[in-house]
């Protein structure tokens, strides 16, 4: 990334540690399913923004990585251990998680992977009956909250 490039996007890890920017909106956004990004992401699946890696920085920081196959990487933070990106071994792009995102409500998926390990009850997650925080917790134990993570700016 360039000095004279004009940053479209910010984020970065949940504590601070590891920030990043990224130039150019994302090539595309995507859900992936499999196996592996569920193990990766602790979660029943992972959003990714896919990012060239000329218009991509880590403005902050330095993750760590983990090689989680044989041709894909995994960065995350080692202070506290937001999962970050999958990255092809010498790819072209990188695969920002979403969640990590300044604005993840910016980064609308497209398309769906590795729908084979697809959880039966994911497509029927919006019909659940829901509440805010406020309404789960009731609000002297949200006034009561004391946040450490890291706030969505610089």
């Amino acid at each position: 990334m360039t000095a004279a490039s004009k940053t479209v996007l910010t984020g970065g890890c949940q504590c601070g540690a590891i920030r990043f920017a990224v130039t150019a909106p994302p090539a595309k956004i995507s859900v992936c399913h499999c196996r592996m990004c569920q193990k990766a992401s602790g979660a029943p699946f992972a959003s990714f923004a896919d990012i060239e890696h000329a218009d991509f920085s880590w403005t902050r920081g330095q993750p760590a990585a983990f090689k989680s196959s044989s041709i894909a990487m995994r960065d995350f933070c080692r202070d506290c251990g937001t999962p970050l990106s999958f990255r092809r071994i010498d790819g072209p792009r990188i695969e920002i998680m979403t969640g990590t995102f300044d604005r993840p409500d910016r980064l609308v998926p497209t398309r769906q992977y590795g729908t084979e390990s697809r959880l039966g009850w994911v497509v029927g997650i919006s019909n659940l009956p829901s509440q805010t925080t406020l309404q789960n917790y009731g609000p002297d134990k949200v006034g009561g909250i004391v946040s450490h993570q890291h706030p969505d700016h610089d």
